[in-house]
Parts: structure tokens; C-alpha cells; sequence
């Protein structure tokens, strides 16, 4: 059982979690090849395809987007729906939050910024003279090291694992639900729901805290 008299760490994919939409779909958009993009992302998200290769796939036909062209998709983000109201609830309670995600550093720190989290870890787009160049800058965060990130955070913050909770929704989130103390499969593939203690089907985030307040989890001032 989570301790909200003591500090904790809650952890977050970004994606589909955090906010609505799939960055790197819709930085295809731009670059004229959604539907093939989308495709191996939906693969990877079920676990189809290595995580680590299907990203560098992907990104390879980014090649040559201009990096100006990106503050459309974040103008302004995409929230989900209760994103900035869960974190502000779990600031109250004196826990940590952070973003690690598989996407990018370049939307992962606007959206730091914007809802106050405490960190953001996210792979980061090799970008020269202003344009994509189709690579990304090793090391890439996969599935193992949304899990290590989250370790580290913990450690860092001196946070027990036990007083930890993740959120995720795709396959490469699994070993990070199965990390924290409590996984939250939100909107997430069946097959995550199986690695997790929590589903959350509702499109709202607040549903989470609204189901760890009727549990009786969340600590009361």
C-alpha cells in the first residue's frame, strides 16, 4: 500500500499518457508519411516489434522535417485531460513527478515545464543546420530503461520502491509498471493490463486519484 504520509515518486509515459497524441505520428504528418509511422508505432505499442529498432525505423523517415515545424504539434500541448490536475494533487501530498518516455526530449521538456513536473528523461532527436536528420542520439530509452529511469529518480530522491507508482499505456511501459509499487494501465492494450495492479479506461487522469482516494490510499491532511 502506497504511503502518502511519506514522499514518493510517481512516474509517467508521456505518449497517449500524459498527452493525447503520438508525437512521432504527428511529426510524420509533417513530413508526408503518417500512415506508415503510425503503423510501426501501433506494432511496437502491442509489442510486436523491438522497441529500440522500431524507433530508429521510424525516425528515419523523419529525416529532413525542420525543427521550426514542431511547435505546431505542441502549440500549445495536447494536455489529457486531469494530466495538470494529477500532478498538482501528488505535489500536495509531497511526492515527486516525472515524464520518461520513449518519445522526445523536445516536447518531454515543454511539457515539464508546463504542468510542473520535477523531471523529464526522453530520447532526443539529432538535429543539424534546423532539420531532423532521420537518427537519434544514443542512449535511446526503451522499455528496460523507463524501468532504470525510474529506479535511479527513486534512488535519487531517496524514495523507497514500495512508495512508488507508474503510468503508462504501452507495451515498452511493462517493465516500469512492473517496477513501481503500483502500475497504472491507463487507456492502455490488453496485454499491459495484464502487467499491471490497475486499469484505467477512463480518459481522464484524475480517475486515478479519485480510485486511490476511495481505497482510502491517499493520505489526508
Amino acid at each position: 500500500m502506497l504511503d502518502f504520509s511519506q514522499p514518493g515518486l510517481a512516474v509517467f509515459d508521456m505518449d497517449s499518457t500524459l498527452i493525447r497524441i503520438e508525437c512521432i505520428d504527428e511529426i510524420a504528418a509533417l513530413a508526408g508519411c503518417k500512415p506508415q509511422v503510425a503503423a510501426i508505432t501501433e506494432a511496437a505499442m502491442r509489442g510486436e516489434v523491438d522497441f529500440s529498432a522500431s524507433l530508429q525505423q521510424r525516425v528515419a523517415l523523419l529525416q529532413g522535417v525542420e525543427e521550426a515545424t514542431l511547435v505546431s504539434i505542441f502549440s500549445p500541448p495536447p494536455l489529457t485531460p486531469g494530466a495538470a490536475e494529477l500532478v498538482h494533487w501528488f505535489h500536495q501530498r509531497g511526492w515527486k513527478t516525472a515524464v520518461v518516455s520513449g518519445g522526445f526530449t523536445w516536447f518531454a521538456e515543454q511539457l515539464k515545464q508546463t504542468i510542473d513536473l520535477d523531471a523529464a528523461a526522453a530520447n532526443q532527436l539529432e538535429i543539424v543546420n534546423g532539420r531532423l536528420t532521420g537518427r537519434v542520439i544514443a542512449p535511446i530509452i526503451d522499455a528496460q530503461a523507463k524501468a532504470d529511469h525510474l529506479i535511479r529518480l527513486a534512488k535519487h530522491w531517496g524514495i523507497p520502491l514500495a512508495n512508488t507508482l507508474a503510468v503508462g499505456d504501452g507495451a515498452n511501459d511493462i517493465p516500469m509498471l512492473e517496477t513501481a509499487a503500483i502500475g497504472v494501465a491507463f487507456q492502455a492494450k490488453n496485454r499491459v493490463k495484464q502487467h499491471a495492479q490497475l486499469a484505467i479506461d477512463d480518459g481522464d487522469l484524475m480517475a486515478i486519484a479519485r480510485y486511490l482516494e476511495a481505497q482510502g490510499i491517499a493520505w489526508q491532511k
